[in-house]
């Protein structure tokens, strides 16, 4: 009997251990959300800085500079598991040179634009929270720059709203078209996102990156600038935010995507891609296929960087971008 009360001890305690490492390394208080709540309302004509603005039935966190400007729009689209923080430096500059440019918290991220649900996190919502910014804000054409899963989102937006888009941009992720094929298709991909489906597990993925006081994202985010590491683990810490982000990964049907030829239309507008020789998340093979999804002009530019090009070569990836800019559609577009 005693044997058998000890044994059911060490089973308790081997199923609650791990249990309360995770909800012990969770931020019960919500100080982002506290923070968040606290912004100002956005409003035209505003200054430089961190506002709230509701768009699409949510609120988001935007980050806004030269909105009294004359110069043409701008929205930055950042990617997993960072914020629009990442642009703070880009942002500034693109001011400096008379743009008017947004950055929002994306869906899952924003404290108050975090809907339960995988299927609230499907592209096509994600792609109408840009669209929903923009009129907002009162943008109604815009140069777009996405990095990661924000290239992602542009992509599908730039596909679908091409009357409304200047120029488009990617970090990283090539035209989703022939990346969610060579997930599918590509040996040397498929092996590069073999994450996807650790991470469109339910309840594990949150655990492993969040245990021990968060000490696999920390290892993640090591390089990343203090600032920007301390305000991604301060969003992932809160119940629920972690959750929120990867639903992003399992609301993507890749093998339904591709078979349904879902992001098969051509982007017309003046693209360039920026990628890293280094990355680990995406096969050059892939980037190269990705010329066909483009009707008129793309440019490839390759950098001796990885996967976080804005922080790695800021300084290239700035001049590219603000050299894009300057592109004008070709006649027929």
């Amino acid at each position: 009997m005693k044997l058998r009360t000890i044994l059911y001890s060490l089973l308790a305690l081997v199923i609650i251990t791990p249990i309360l490492l995770y909800v012990g390394s969770l931020d019960w208080s919500r100080e982002h959300t506290g923070k968040a709540s606290n912004l100002p309302l956005f409003s035209k004509n505003t200054k430089d800085g961190v506002y709230r603005l509701p768009a699409n039935g949510y609120e988001f966190v935007v980050r806004v500079a030269g909105m009294n400007n004359t110069g043409e729009a701008v929205i930055l689209l950042h990617g997993f598991p960072e914020s629009s923080l990442m642009w703070e430096s880009l942002i500034q500059k693109t001011a400096q040179a008379g743009y008017k440019v947004v950055a929002f918290d994306q869906r899952g991220y924003s404290p108050n634009a975090r809907p339960s649900g995988i299927e609230a996190y499907h592209l096509n919502q994600l792609s109408s929270d840009v669209l929903a910014v923009a009129k907002q804000v009162g943008f109604e054409k815009f140069h777009l720059l996405g990095h990661d899963w924000g290239a992602a989102v542009g992509c599908k937006t730039v596909m679908e709203n091409p009357s409304k888009i200047l120029t488009w941009t990617a970090l990283s992720i090539p035209h989703i078209g022939a990346f969610f094929n060579g997930v599918l298709n590509d040996t040397v991909q498929r092996k590069r996102s073999g994450y996807f489906k650790m991470f469109q597990k339910p309840i594990l993925p949150e655990f492993l990156l969040t245990y021990l006081g968060q000490k696999t994202l920390k290892g993640l985010l090591a390089k990343l600038p203090t600032q920007q590491k301390e305000e991604y683990l301060s969003i992932l810490a809160e119940p629920g935010a972690l959750t929120a982000e990867l639903n992003w990964y399992r609301a993507m049907d890749v093998e339904g995507f591709v078979k349904n030829k879902t992001f098969e239309k051509p982007i017309t507008c003046p693209s360039l891609f920026i990628w890293g020789k280094k990355d680990f998340v995406i096969a050059e093979s892939v980037i190269n296929n990705q010329t066909p999804y483009f009707k008129n002009s793309l440019t490839m530019l390759p950098l001796d960087a990885g996967h976080n090009l804005i922080q790695e070569k800021e300084q290239e990836v700035t001049d590219a971008v603000m050299k894009h800019w300057k592109t004008k559609p070709t006649s027929g577009e």
